[in-house]
């Protein structure tokens, strides 16, 4: 399975969960800047570089711009400058600290192909034992060649990562700093235009085998009333609040426009510094 971070994630978790097992999946780690909703990347076309959607072909995140191609040439745009203007890149993905997935079993990409092999090679970092074993079997059937990385581009790799670190801490500050000091006010205010479709639990790789439960009514969480009780969305917070892989899905799918992966990643994010000092390098961080 070719993963991008949020997914590795998710996998994890499902695993976690006895949903899958690790043991039957070879994950092949990309790294990523982001992504980018398709109606809001139409928009963003349309507005801000004067393209028609339509004629675009191919759309990729590079050495900080969003650019794209289009019958007749190709533009890029800072993401800065794009995301200042309220476009570019899912709210999530902005905060993601996950860019080069090493939880993997390889982790690969094009950032730090450098020189003729741009844009004809991908950068390979080996994970696991059953990374390296598709990796050997791969070149010992001719499929592929590999040579060691060049250090400048070892270099720049690090670089790249290290500014969308930056990026991420940059999103984190403000968008969390927007929900204090009154946080559970604001989701009280957000969740009251709910209208329990349960999207947001369906969606989530975290909920996802306590679903039918949810649509049980007990005491706590009422059935039948629009917009759901509080307990509703607390309830679910707490229970993905040390586990939230800040995927957007439940953002994403949420028909009210509720910002509910915001504040799941805000307390996912609040929790995990009781917990950094003993995580050590082998945790990932979203």
């Amino acid at each position: 399975m070719v993963v991008k971070g949020c997914d590795m994630m998710g996998l994890l978790e499902l695993a976690k969960r006895k949903q899958v097992n690790l043991d039957n999946i070879v994950m092949i780690g990309v790294n990523c800047g982001g992504s980018v909703s398709p109606v809001s990347a139409r928009r963003m076309i349309k507005e801000k570089f004067g393209v028609d959607p339509n004629t675009v072909t191919k759309e990729e995140i590079d050495k900080g711009q969003f650019i794209i191609e289009y019958e007749g040439g190709h533009k890029g745009i800072s993401m800065d400058e794009l995301e200042e203007a309220g476009y570019g890149r899912r709210s999530n993905c902005r905060r993601c600290k996950l860019k080069v997935p090493r939880q993997a079993d390889l982790a690969c990409g094009n950032w730090g192909v450098i020189g003729d092999k741009a844009g004809k090679a991908t950068f390979v970092e080996v994970c696991s034992e059953k990374g390296a074993k598709l990796l050997d079997g791969a070149v010992k059937a001719n499929k592929l060649t590999t040579e060691a990385a060049n250090p400048k581009g070892v270099e720049l790799r690090g670089k790249v990562e290290g500014a969308m670190l930056k990026l991420g801490d940059k999103w984190r500050k403000k968008d969390f700093a927007a929900l204090s000091p009154n946080l559970w006010e604001t989701i009280g205010k957000e969740t009251g235009r709910c209208m329990k479709c349960y999207a947001c639990i369906d969606h989530c790789p975290v909920c996802v085998t306590i679903a039918d439960k949810w649509k049980t009514p007990d005491q706590m969480v009422r059935a039948g009333f629009i917009p759901a009780d509080p307990m509703f969305h607390l309830r679910r917070f707490a229970h993905i609040s040390d586990s939230c892989i800040n995927c957007g899905q439940c953002e994403e799918g949420c028909p009210s426009e509720i910002p509910l992966a915001l504040f799941s990643h805000a307390i996912r994010t609040e929790a995990d510094k009781f917990f950094e000092p003993k995580l050590g390098k082998s945790a990932y961080t979203n």
